[in-house]
Parts: structure tokens; sequence; C-alpha cells
């Protein structure tokens, strides 16, 4: 499954106190998301003429992602748009539908009602140390957001749990149960630990939130062990305060900036005039323009979103079959994940380096990892766009290249060809930290399409942009938070360390391993979504890696590759039902589409994994770190 929400049909507008109540709310994380990105930018432009920085900025930065991570999940809980990986409502109707609902929000609830008590009790404690944020601003205020944060989501929960006040009122009783048997269990807590967690995936089976599984989870066997739930919220708060992740909601921003502009039809309209008489030109242009949007994005069902509509007429309309063209557009989506700077590769190099010290993982690393497999990538389906297009025509006049359209186009969008440019130049130039080189790419974004090409024209656009990306990011951060806990557990309890002494046992050979590891990700991929698989499989994977002598980067690679493979698997395959929304084809005739797609990534993902210099080279070629060979 990919980051975005799930997609929805257009409900009615809501209207009097709602309506405002919900401007209210997206004008606040629209300068939460604000705020964030201007206060990176005032570090750098102090320290180049002031030789100092902005007292406290870092701490103030890394608060106001936690700020946005709890904005950003409460309004998903209010629009129904909180990440779940299972679509079996969709497929029942009448009284198993109220029930699924009723009983999935329920149990959601009560879940999220222990992580606000966990929260509570977080705070209480932080309150007691009396640390100070910046400015004489205590820390436990601005915590507070973690308990108000789960504590609207859970009344949200409740409020979808039906349309009648009747259904809300049984799953209110259900949640009643639920913290009646958490706090006075009637038996022996270990005993209920079973089955707290087959409720729990019945849960989700019926389309509980992705956070509801991992932080259930958590609760569970914290629980079932008599472990403080308080460590939850530690956990979820140090995750989320991470001084790497402002990059995560900024570089987002930045691609919510250009899907939302009019930056997708000038970008095809340059690829369309460069390489559209090409044999397959039509499918060149829809694989480049989809991993460029997808890199900055991070989401490539945002991707599909915006530039489906654009892509599907100039594939059918170059002799592509429907089936060819839904296949290309599906499976181009995810291109972009590999290039920098995209969310993936973030995330990953954080969650790396935080559970394994001496990993060398660093985001810049990871970022010059993905190009060569990034590139491979996006050659392979190239070709297979073009064996999958029409048969030559020799009676039809082959398209000759336009060099004033050509030039034309690229100078209607030089500003956005820039913007790869300007990113990576502020990542690699050695004047900016990664978030204010995120926080510089924002910007650039925001001024050229607000500014230069005028694409927002009322004045409520630029706020519901960036709600609508402090949404996304909310949702996601949601899970990270929460997976950080069960991931914890899985700490505690020895899991990584077992796994090596089990694995190295049973495994002597790195090519076995490799493939061994291949196939479990590939399962990984079909049952979980990409950003909850980074933080509970990589902190197992890294060590075994490690084992085995794996560059870690290498291993990073590998992994993001088979989660991209995962988008187009059937089960947790977000962009088969995202594409299957927006061209309103059946979700079957989309996944026999992906087919050709999902077999060209197999084989791209075998030469990635068993020829480590496409992956190591970069790294290597601008570091002091010696390359590991696959021996």
């Amino acid at each position: 499954m990919s980051t975005e929400a799930s997609v929805s049909p257009q409900k009615p507008e809501p209207k009097g106190f709602f309506r405002w109540l919900g401007i209210g709310e997206s004008t606040l994380l629209a300068l939460t998301l604000a705020a964030l990105m201007v206060l990176p930018l005032i570090e750098v432009v102090g320290r180049k003429f002031f030789h100092s920085g902005l007292d406290g900025a870092t701490a103030l930065q890394q608060h106001l992602v936690l700020i946005i991570g709890l904005l950003g999940g409460m309004f998903a809980a209010r629009d129904r748009r909180l990440l779940s990986l299972s679509t079996l409502t969709s497929f029942l109707k009448g009284g198993w539908k109220s029930f699924a609902c009723v009983f999935s929000n329920a149990f959601a609830a009560g879940i999220t009602t222990f992580l606000c008590v966990a929260a509570i009790q977080f705070v209480q404690s932080e309150k007691e140390y009396g640390k100070i944020l910046a400015y004489g601003i205590p820390l436990w205020t601005v915590e507070l957001i973690m308990p108000i944060g789960f504590g609207i989501i859970a009344l949200r929960l409740l409020w979808h749990a039906a349309d009648t006040w009747r259904g809300r009122l049984v799953a209110l009783a259900l949640v009643g149960i639920m913290v009646w048997i958490g706090f006075h269990p009637p038996f022996a807590a270990s005993k209920l630990v079973i089955p707290g967690l087959i409720l729990l995936l019945a849960a989700v089976v019926l389309g509980a939130p992705i956070f509801v599984m991992l932080g259930g989870a958590a609760l569970i066997f914290f629980w079932g062990e008599d472990t403080p739930i308080s460590s939850i919220s530690l956990t979820h708060y140090s995750m989320v305060t991470n001084p790497s992740l402002p990059t995560v909601p900024l570089f987002t921003l930045a691609g919510y900036f250009l899907a939302e502009g009019g930056a997708s039809k000038r970008l095809i309209r340059v690829f369309q005039a460069l390489l559209g008489q090409f044999r397959g030109g039509p499918a060149i242009v829809t694989v480049l323009a989809c991993a460029f949007f997808t890199s900055f994005t991070g989401a490539s069902g945002v991707t599909i979103l915006a530039l489906g509509g654009l892509l599907f007429p100039v594939l059918m309309g170059a002799g592509y079959s429907e089936r060819s063209t839904l296949g290309m557009l599906t499976g181009s989506g995810g291109l972009g994940l590999l290039f920098p700077p995209s969310l993936p590769l973030i995330l990953y190099a954080i969650v790396a380096s935080t559970n394994s010290k001496g990993s060398g993982v660093t985001m810049e690393k990871m970022f010059l990892g993905g190009l060569g497999p990034g590139i491979l990538l996006v050659g392979m389906a190239i070709w297979l766009g073009m064996r999958m297009g029409p048969p030559k025509d020799e009676k039809k006049p082959r398209a000759s290249f336009n060099g004033k359209e050509a030039w034309e186009s690229i100078l209607a969008a030089k500003w956005e060809l820039l913007l790869p440019v300007i990113a990576l130049v502020a990542l690699f130039g050695g004047f900016a930290t990664p978030v204010e080189a995120a926080a510089v790419t924002a910007f650039y974004a925001f001024v050229i399409e607000t500014f230069v090409y005028r694409d927002f024209k009322k004045a409520q656009d630029i706020p519901r942009v960036m709600a609508e990306c402090g949404l996304l990011v909310g949702g996601v951060l949601l899970i990270l938070g929460v997976a950080l806990g069960f991931t914890n557990y899985l700490i505690d309890a020895q899991i990584p360390t077992r796994a090596v002494e089990w694995v190295t046992t049973a495994v002597q050979s790195k090519y076995a391993f490799l493939l061994a590891l291949n196939i479990c990700l590939l399962l990984v991929g079909c049952v979980m979504d990409m950003f909850s698989a980074i933080v509970v499989v990589v902190p197992i994977i890294v060590p075994l890696g490690q084992a085995y002598g794996i560059d870690p980067i290498h291993l990073g690679i590998i992994f993001l590759t088979n989660m991209e493979l995962g988008l187009l698997t059937p089960t947790a395959g977000i962009n088969i039902f995202l594409s299957s929304y927006r061209f309103g084809k059946p979700v079957l005739q989309v996944s026999r589409a992906v087919i050709p797609m999902q077999l060209l990534i197999i084989a791209g993902l075998l030469l990635i994994t068993y020829v480590p210099p496409l992956t190591t080279f970069l790294p290597h070629l601008f570091s002091q770190t010696p390359v590991i060979p696959l021996k």
C-alpha cells in the first residue's frame, strides 16, 4: 500500500458550524506547515548574514512536526481518510456493511482511547520534569497535542461508526466494554492477549486504520506483560521529533505545490515535445512524468490522480490499447520512489540509522544509492512501453521533431525543470542541512507556482493545498509513531537478535539469503503498507544484512524496491484501487493490466539485488566508506 489516504466518493459539503470548524482546522494546519517552512529559511539567512541562527530553531521545527502529525491525523479522521489496508467494506452490502463499520470503528476508537490515556500519562510525567522547549515555553504544553489529537481522533472514529444515533450508541457501548476490560480484566491480562489480537485482526480486516493495527498490537502486548502503556507515547514522541523528520513534510509540500498547480501540463508538454516523435514516445512521456512527480510527492497515488486524466488520452490517442494504458499509468506511479527526495528514502535512512548506530546510513547516501536502480527501472519501463505500443504503420507518416515547440515548452516550464537542481544543490552543496534544503525546495515550489505561474487564483487555494499535504503527512506520521512502539516491543523481546541467530545458522550463502529476503519482503509488501513496514521490518533486516556483510544502502534499496512492487499487488496494492477509482475500471481489470509491470519490476529487483554496484557505486564514490562486495 502507498502513503496516500484512501479516496472516497465526494460527500456533501458541511454547513454552518461544521463548515467553519473545517476551515479553521485547515487554516491551522496550513499555518503550522508554513511555520515549518519558514524557520529553516531564517536559519540559512541568519548564518549567512549574521553568523548565527535562531535560538531553539531545531527544537521548534521538531515539535512543529509533532503538531502537524496529530493535526493531520485528526483531519484524516474527520474526512474518513485514515490509511487502511482493507477494502472488504467496498464489497459488503446492507447489514453486513453496517456491522463491519460499527465494529471496526468502535474497536479503532477503543484502541485510540487507550493511546490517548497513554499520552496523558506521558505528558504528566514530562510536566514533572519542567523542561523548556524555547523562549520560556514549557515543553509539556506542546506535548498536549498528543492526548488532544488522539482524543479527537477517537471521537471522530466513534461518530463515523454509523449514520444513526442507534449505531453510534452501540459503538460507544463496545468502546466502554473495551475500556472496562482494559482497566479491570476479568482474567489475568496475559491470558487475554491472544483473544485481543484476534479481535484486532478482525477489526483491521473489516476496515480499521493501519495505525490501529500497529498501535493496538503494541498496546495488547504491553498490557499482557503489565508494562506501562505510556512507553508507547514516549516512542511515538521520540520518532516524530527526530531531527531529520521535518524533511518529510517539506519535500512532500513541494510536490503538492507542483501537483496542484499547472506543473503537470507544462512538464508533460516538455516531455511530449522532446520525446513524443519517437516510437513509444507517449509511453516515455508517461514514465518520465510519473517518476518526476512521485519523487517529490512521495505518494504514487497522488501521481495517478494528478496525471491520469492528462496521460490517459495521450496514450489512447497514440494507439495504445486500454489494457496497456491502464497498466502503464498504474505501474509507473511508483517508479519515482527511488529518486531523491522521495519520502521512503528519507524514512528508511532515519529508521536504519536510529536502530543501527554503526550502519552508516544517511539521507544523502540513500539519495545517491537510489539513482542507479531508479534509472534502471525507468529504462526498463520505457522499453516495456515501447514494446506494448501499436505496431509500426509504414503508410502513416512519422511525426517529426518540432524544434520551435520544444524550445517554447522548455521556456514555459524552465522554473519547474530547475526544481530538482535546486533540491540537489541545496542538499549536496554543503551550505544547508537536509531540513534546510527541504525548506528551500518547498519555498521555491511555492514561489514559482504562486507568483511566477500564478496557478493558484483564489485566496483559499494555498491553505487548501497545504492542508491536503498535511493530511497526507499526518496519516503517515501517525502510523510511524505508533509503529515504533510495536517495534520496541519486538526489540525488547529480542526478535531481531533471535532472527539473526536462526537465519545465519539455517542459511549459509549470501546469495540464498538475498533470495529468501526478497521472497519474505514480497509477502510483506502484500499485507503491509510501505511506511509501517519501514518502521517494523527494517530494524529486523538491518542486523541480518550486517551479519551477511551486505551494504546497508544496498539492503535499503532492495527493501524499497520490494515495497514498490507491493503497490501493485491486489491485496494491499493501493495503486490498483486508486487507478480503478480514477479511471472507473473494475479492480480485476486493472490487476490484469499491471501484470507486465509487475514482471518487469521483479526482473529489475533481481538485477538490483545481485548487482550491488548499481546501488553502491555513487554513495561510495562520494564517501570514504569502503565498498562491501557481494561474495
